[in-house]
C-alpha cells in the first residue's frame, strides 16, 4: 500500500496544493512554519479521520474560509482508491472512499494504516501514562475496529457514570440508577483489558528483537501491561469502591487508568533510564508498531517522520533510516545533510515555502 498523490485546497496555510508521491522515500524540506508538517498531517487526516496534534476541523481551515478539502489517491491491492475529507467550520466533517460517503469516521481505520512519529513521541517512555494509553488506542484502533466500537461505548458510559456520580452526591435517592451504567461499564471494559492484553504481548516479542538490534545486543527490553484491574477482577473491585467514587465524583477504577511499562535488563526506564535509553526504547516502540501492522494486517504501513530526526543522535539516525528502505516514507526537515550523509535514496524530495510546494530535481 502506498499513498500516489494528494491535493489540498484552503488547508492550515495551503491555499491551493497538489503532490505526486514516490512509493519510497519522500523529504519534505524547508524553513520552520512553511507547512511540511501541515502536509504530514492532512495524510495523517485522511487515514485516522483526526490531527495528530488533536485539532479541531475549523481549526485546520485556512484563515478566512469555511470550507477546507483533500482528495488523497492511494493503491492497495494493485488497485487505486480516491479519499475525500471535506472540513467544515460549523459542521462535522464528510469523508468519502470511492466517491461512497462514510457514516462515521470510525469506519476509515483499517483502510489506510499510518505510523507517524514526532520528537513528542520520543518521550512517550518517561512521559505520563495519557500518551502511552493513547498509543495503545490508536494502534488498536488501526488494527481492530472492533476494538475502536468497544472504546467509544467505554468512554461514552465513563463520562455518564461520572456525571452520575456527582448527583448522587447531592441526590442520594439515585444510586439505583448506577447499576444499569456500572454493566455497561464492565461490559466494554473487559473487552478493551483483554484486546490490550494481547496487544502487549506482541508488542512485546517484536520489540525485543528491534531493540536488541538497536542497543547492539546490550539491552534485553520488556513492555509490560500495567492494568489498573485485572478483567476477572473489576466487577468486584468497582462494587467495593463505589462508596469512594461516589465522595471523589470520578471513577476510580478501570482501563481508563491503564499503563505501560519499559524495562531495559529489568531496570525501569521512566524511572531510572538515561534519556538515551529512553529514547532507544521509543525508536523501538515505533518501528514495532511498523512490523506490528505489516504482521496483522500483511499489509505495510505509511511512516510519517515529522522533524525527528534533529532530536536523534547520528547513530539512532541511522539505525532509523537503515530501518524505512522498504516502506513508503515522508519525511519533513529543515535540510538535507542527514540524507546525504546517510547515503539514504532521497526518491523525490520536494521544498516548502510559505504554503507552496515544489519538487526539486536530483543530481545523479
Amino acid at each position: 500500500m502506498f499513498v500516489e498523490s494528494i491535493e489540498l485546497n484552503n488547508y492550515r496555510n495551503f491555499d491551493s496544493a497538489k503532490v505526486k508521491f514516490s512509493p519510497g522515500v519522500n523529504i519534505f524540506f524547508g524553513e520552520n512554519a512553511q507547512g511540511k508538517t501541515n502536509l504530514l498531517e492532512a495524510v495523517y487526516l485522511c487515514g485516522t479521520a483526526r490531527s495528530h496534534r488533536g485539532s479541531k476541523d475549523k481549526e485546520m481551515i485556512r484563515f478566512g474560509e469555511e470550507e477546507a478539502h483533500i482528495r488523497l489517491f492511494f493503491r492497495k491491492n494493485s488497485l487505486s482508491h480516491r479519499l475525500d475529507v471535506h472540513l467544515k467550520k460549523n459542521k462535522n466533517k464528510g469523508i468519502a472512499v470511492d466517491g461512497v460517503p462514510i457514516k462515521r469516521s470510525g469506519e476509515l481505520l483499517g483502510i489506510m494504516h499510518i505510523v507517524f512519529f514526532s520528537p513528542e513521541d520520543l518521550s512517550i517512555i518517561k512521559a505520563g501514562p495519557v500518551g502511552r494509553r493513547k498509543f495503545m488506542d490508536m494502534e488498536l484502533g488501526q488494527l481492530d475496529r472492533g476494538y475502536l466500537t468497544q472504546l467509544i461505548l467505554y468512554n461514552k458510559v465513563l463520562n455518564e457514570r461520572n456525571n452520575l456520580l456527582k448527583q448522587i452526591k447531592k441526590s442520594p435517592s439515585l444510586i439505583d440508577t448506577l447499576d444499569g451504567w456500572d454493566e455497561q461499564l464492565l461490559s466494554s471494559g473487559i473487552s478493551l483489558i483483554k484486546k490490550r492484553e494481547e496487544f502487549i504481548r506482541y508488542i512485546d516479542e517484536i520489540m525485543r528483537k528491534i531493540h536488541a538490534r538497536l542497543s547492539g545486543d546490550r539491552e534485553n527490553i520488556q513492555v509490560e501491561y500495567e492494568k489498573n484491574t485485572e478483567a476477572e477482577l473489576f466487577r468486584e473491585k468497582l462494587f467495593s469502591r463505589r462508596k469512594k467514587d461516589i465522595v471523589c465524583g470520578t471513577t476510580s477504577v478501570g482501563p481508563h487508568r491503564d499503563d505501560i511499562r519499559f524495562l531495559s535488563n529489568g531496570i525501569d526506564l521512566r524511572r531510572f533510564g538515561s534519556q538515551g535509553q529512553q529514547r532507544t526504547a521509543a525508536l523501538s516502540l515505533k518501528l514495532s508498531e511498523i512490523r506490528l501492522i505489516e504482521h496483522v494486517s500483511g499489509d505495510r504501513p505509511i511512516l510519517l517522520l515529522d522533524d525527528v530526526l534533529s532530536e536523534l543522535d547520528e547513530k539512532r539516525q541511522s539505525l532509523l533510516l537503515k530501518s524505512i528502505q522498504d516502506i513508503q516514507t515522508m519525511v519533513s526537515c529543515t535540510g538535507l545533510d542527514d540524507f546525504v550523509n546517510s547515503r539514504i535514496s532521497m526518491d523525490r524530495v520536494f521544498r516548502v515555502k510559505k504554503g507552496k510546494i515544489w519538487e526539486e530535481i536530483q543530481e545523479d
